[in-house]
């Protein structure tokens, strides 16, 4: 695993994010895990003040596109993301646990998500569009559905039909103008 690489911060940019589930397992495989995850991705983003200009959720990674938080960096968002989503899933197999069964043969997952997560600057108006495409086209390339609209985990239905999801797209008004004071 390759330790020592650079993320790139406070550039203004936006973020192409990848994240994977452990050992690319369909951990969001049900719709009622796919659900959970966007409704941790939502207050995640009303707390650390960020903008979702696009997601999708596969059964076994989460694509996001995002501008960087008002609050922290895109890391501690995506750490806030990772750990609110595996407490809840973690909580509910402890919940539906049998505790007569011997815990030899437990299939409650021990991991949710792989160590990091892939960050891609996108600092051209044509990488955005690019990127945008690629998440929302990846539910049809995958043959999980024969067309986009279809994808009920993704925000290509807030571009193409104006619905409002679970996850706010596109809500530039949360974020602030930063003034720098100037160097004496």
């Amino acid at each position: 695993m390759r330790r020592n690489f650079e993320r790139y911060y406070l550039s203004g940019d936006l973020h192409f994010i990848t994240c994977s589930c452990y050992h690319r397992q369909p951990l969001l495989g049900t719709p009622h895990r796919r659900d959970l995850f966007l409704t941790v991705l939502e207050q995640v983003r009303k707390r650390y003040e960020f903008v979702v200009v696009g997601y999708v959720v596969m059964p076994e990674h989460v694509h996001l596109l995002i501008s960087e938080p008002q609050k922290k960096n895109s890391s501690t968002v995506m750490q806030a993301l990772k750990l609110g989503f595996a407490r809840r899933v973690l909580a509910e197999a402890r919940r539906r646990r049998n505790p007569s069964q011997a815990s030899l043969f437990d299939s409650a997952p021990q991991h949710i998500w792989q160590k990091r997560f892939y960050d891609f600057n996108v600092w051209t108006q044509r990488k955005h569009a690019e990127k945008l495409r690629y998440l929302h086209r990846n539910p049809v390339k995958r043959g999980l559905v024969v067309s986009p609209e279809l994808w009920l985990w993704s925000s290509f239905r807030a571009y193409s039909l104006g619905e409002a999801g679970p996850v706010k797209v596109n809500a530039w008004e949360i974020l602030k103008m930063k003034v720098r004071t100037p160097v004496a």
